[in-house]
């Protein structure tokens, strides 16, 4: 058995692409996007139709509602290819906005249900700052599912998971950067892989306060930068894997184990914790990686929508 298939014993194994004819080669069961991905995707000739499409059909309406039907249209692609659910992200220029973001997923969910999509098969991703976790909380309640993204800290997870989003995606790999830029020539690389990989640490305590706290929330690891990280987190609820790295997993025949399981977790003293907006803002102050990877996340998706929405004129 290959490390990809013994991974998926453990762990919902989703494709990180915006490429969907790449899916069926891995059979993911979900898949994720953003604003990068889809403009790295649009950037090749197999897709500028779907974007030259878009803009024939709707170039009279503004540019924002023009974005996310084309990023509908490429969710609705990427359903026809995977049994499961497809993230589709809000507008990163939204983060600090709640009623904005909650209106931009409305809308994109009404394109979506248009299309004859059921409600269940689609996450809108918002990024985890306090405005957008208060966003999901309402949406939430509302029947429209969430993914939190660019999520890199544990008061990050436990606010999302008080505001029973349905699920989170912590980075793993763009925490692993932090710490090894902040290390510098001090950083050494074995002392610091695999189950000793900051970013792995991290969403190993996430996984593991959710399962002890019976809280519902699904826990994805995401940006991953080695084959290592993923297998490390093995057992999480879900993994969204760039499809490089999917095929290394296929093309590896490694013995791979369960790092991470719900029983476990049961039996670790872990006390529960909430957050009011004031300690979760202080809590990420106190927080140097969250606090620049967030805002460094937030700044480079809201690039690729201006890039992408240049490619529309």
């Amino acid at each position: 058995m290959n490390q990809l298939d013994a991974l998926k014993q453990f762990t919902t194994v989703v494709a990180d692409t915006g490429d969907f004819k790449q899916l069926s080669a891995f059979k993911p069961q979900d898949a994720t996007t953003n604003p990068s991905l889809i403009l790295k995707a649009v950037q090749k000739p197999e897709y500028l139709p779907l974007l030259k499409a878009t803009v024939a059909a709707h170039g009279n309406e503004p540019i924002d509602a023009q974005i996310d039907r084309l990023l509908v249209r490429f969710g609705c692609e990427i359903l026809a290819t995977i049994p499961g659910r497809v993230s589709t992200e809000v507008d990163a220029r939204l983060s600090f906005d709640t009623p904005a973001t909650v209106a931009r997923a409305k809308r994109i969910m009404a394109l979506y249900e248009a299309q004859g999509v059921k409600r269940e098969r689609v996450l809108i991703k918002i990024a985890s700052t306090w405005e957008g976790i208060q966003a999901a909380a309402e949406l939430e309640r509302e029947g429209i599912r969430t993914n939190l993204t660019l999520l890199f800290s544990f008061a990050q997870a436990v606010a999302c998971g008080d505001a029973k989003v349905q699920l989170i995606s912590p980075f793993v790999g763009r925490i692993y950067d932090w710490y090894k830029k902040s290390a510098g020539a001090a950083w050494v690389e074995a002392d610091n892989a695999n189950a000793n990989d900051p970013g792995v640490k991290s969403v190993r305590a996430i996984y593991n306060y959710y399962k002890r706290h019976g809280i519902q929330t699904e826990v994805m690891g995401a940006s991953f930068r080695n084959v290592g990280q993923i297998t490390a987190l093995a057992g999480c609820d879900l993994l969204t894997i760039a499809p490089e790295l999917l095929a290394q997993l296929e093309a590896s025949s490694e013995a791979l184990t369960q790092a991470l399981s719900a029983s476990a977790a049961m039996q670790l003293d872990l006390p529960v914790l909430h957050h009011t907006e004031a300690s979760f803002r202080y809590a990420m102050n106190e927080d140097a990686m969250a606090t620049e990877k967030l805002a460094e996340g937030i700044r480079a998706f809201c690039v690729d929508a201006v890039k992408l929405e240049a490619l529309m004129h």
